[in-house]
């Protein structure tokens, strides 16, 4: 997948009680006590380097990778989208980390949405949920497709918009393949039996009061745009945006797209009257 060609930020391992250990990524400093926690979809941390790169330019970044993605360790016992929230929700505890926007692209969005719901810290002011999945369509037509009998290569059609953004599986080394072959299973354990959705996600969203931005690229054929417009709809203080020539990577076919529409978010919503 493209991402920034900048260089790889700093990464360390934090660890938490029962055995659980997260390696993130740290983009820019932490000096204000708060900052953007960036969540990565079932494609690895490398399709959200570019979006958490750009955003240090602002505000302190951090990126986890989510424990089985890119050969890091995984529990037995870790095994849900639930577990992923409330370990971030922990992250956020031990940075002491206040006001934090959540990023989630696909099923990071999902991730991001029960973290919301847990939130008894108060830690999280606002989300924003990039071509996320996590609810269940009540339309057949406007659900999310399930990937998992799909060849990489029409997956690969299904998430860009443009073809110079599809990665060429034919030059993948054997090692590559396995790397991305792990990586799908470990979110076919997250996932669960439904996979792309939790049946009781979306009844539960109107919990989450703080403000929500879902930004769509609106040629996404994994999840389609009117799923996208559901899924803002389904919060009290949702605003929805999509963006044009980009599918469900809009964060990296279309990054100053992206940026500008969270930047407004932030003038508009979050931060309204707030100065630099």
């Amino acid at each position: 997948m493209p991402t920034s060609a900048t260089s790889p930020a700093p990464s360390r391992t934090v660890a938490f009680p029962g055995g659980l250990t997260v390696t993130i990524q740290e983009f820019g400093e932490n000096t204000e006590g708060t900052g953007v926690l960036v969540l990565h979809g079932g494609a690895g941390p490398r399709t959200v380097a570019g979006i958490s790169n750009a955003l240090s330019e602002h505000v302190y970044v951090v990126t986890p990778t989510h424990p089985g993605f890119d050969g890091t360790p995984r529990p037995d016992r870790f095994d849900t989208v639930a577990d992923l929230a409330v370990a971030y929700l922990d992250l956020l505890d031990t940075l002491d980390l206040k006001d934090v926007m959540v990023i989630g692209n696909s099923v990071g969005g999902w991730i991001a949405a029960e973290m919301a719901l847990r939130d008894n810290q108060g830690r999280i002011g606002a989300l924003t949920l990039l071509n996320a999945v996590g609810i269940h369509a009540h339309m057949v037509e406007n659900r999310v497709v399930d990937p998992r009998a799909m060849a990489p290569t029409d997956i690969s059609q299904l998430s860009f918009a443009k073809p110079e953004f599809r990665p060429d599986f034919a030059s993948f080394t054997d090692e590559q393949r396995a790397a991305a072959a792990a990586n799908q299973k470990t979110l076919a354990v997250y996932g669960g039996d439904h996979f792309t959705y939790d049946p009781k996600l979306r009844a539960r969203l109107h919990r989450i009061t703080i403000p929500v931005l879902v930004i769509w690229g609106e040629e996404d054929g994994i999840a389609p745009l009117k799923y996208g417009r559901g899924y803002a709809d389904s919060f009290p203080n949702g605003h929805f945006v999509q963006i044009a020539d980009a599918a469900h990577f809009p964060q990296i076919e279309q990054l100053g797209a992206t940026l500008g529409a969270i930047g407004d978010f932030v003038d508009t919503v979050v931060k309204p009257g707030a100065t630099d």
